[in-house]
């Protein structure tokens, strides 16, 4: 019978150099920020994965707004609200995929005084991502389920104040900075299983309502818990009776 033999010559080496080469391109196409919030503002759903996004994404459309809105003292003075919300209706889909940038679900304007908020009513995933700039989420509403697991956060952070209506997952993430949940409500649970907290974990104020599972998570320094809520109980409390 006769064998089968592969010629590993220099023209398959440079085959395999170049398929190599061409797969990693592909993994790190750059995609521009701009262009998927025009993608959101048509209510096409955003699906990406194993990309790099550049510029700022900034789901409040701060700049497309702010010309349009009255000065500071005239919304101060009849007593106007300052909060001036963007409802994102597209489902929100990242895996694997790196912002370059500062991802902005809130602003504050200090020269405005307008605060700038972003809500979501589909599900929401950033999945195995890297936030290389700041990502704030203060006040956000989530209806949809949310999956950050896997994600490492590089920069500020906050989710204060911030609504999860659906199934929620932290799951394996790694905050570099200080980790900001407080006032957040969490409506059916969320998981923190195995995240990495390299700094503090601010929960004060937090509520949980169904499962909350942080088994093995590690914190490098403080954890507040204080006035915490956990299906009724407090942070201390529910760990007592949880372990």
């Amino acid at each position: 019978m006769k064998k089968l033999t592969f010629n590993y010559s220099t023209p398959f080496l440079s085959f395999l150099f170049i398929l190599f080469l061409t797969s990693n391109i592909v993994a790190q196409q750059k995609v521009k920020a701009s262009d998927i919030l025009n993608d959101i503002k048509k209510g096409k759903t955003i699906s990406y994965e194993n990309v790099t996004i550049t510029g700022i994404l900034d789901m409040t459309y701060m700049d497309n707004k702010l010309p349009d809105l009255p000065k500071k003292h005239k919304w101060y003075k009849n007593g106007g609200d300052n909060s001036i919300e963007e409802t994102i209706e597209s489902k929100i889909l990242f895996i694997n995929c790196v912002f370059e940038g500062d991802v902005l679900a809130y602003i504050h304007d200090e020269d405005s005084g307008y605060t700038f908020i972003a809500d979501f009513e589909n599900d929401v995933r950033f999945k195995n991502c890297q936030f290389k700039g700041d990502a704030m989420f203060k006040y956000s509403d989530f209806e949809g389920n949310v999956d950050f697991s896997g994600t490492k956060f590089e920069e500020s952070n906050t989710f204060k104040y911030a609504e999860f209506d659906n199934k929620t997952s932290f799951a394996n993430t790694v905050f570099e900075e200080v980790a900001i949940f407080k006032y957040a409500k969490f409506k059916e649970g969320v998981s923190f299983k195995n995240a990495r907290f390299e700094d503090n974990l601010n929960l004060k104020y937090t509520k949980v309502k169904g499962n909350f599972d942080i088994s093995g998570i590690k914190v490098a320094y403080d954890i507040n818990s204080k006035y915490t809520e956990i299906n009724g109980k407090g942070f201390s409390k529910y760990m007592i009776d949880n372990n």
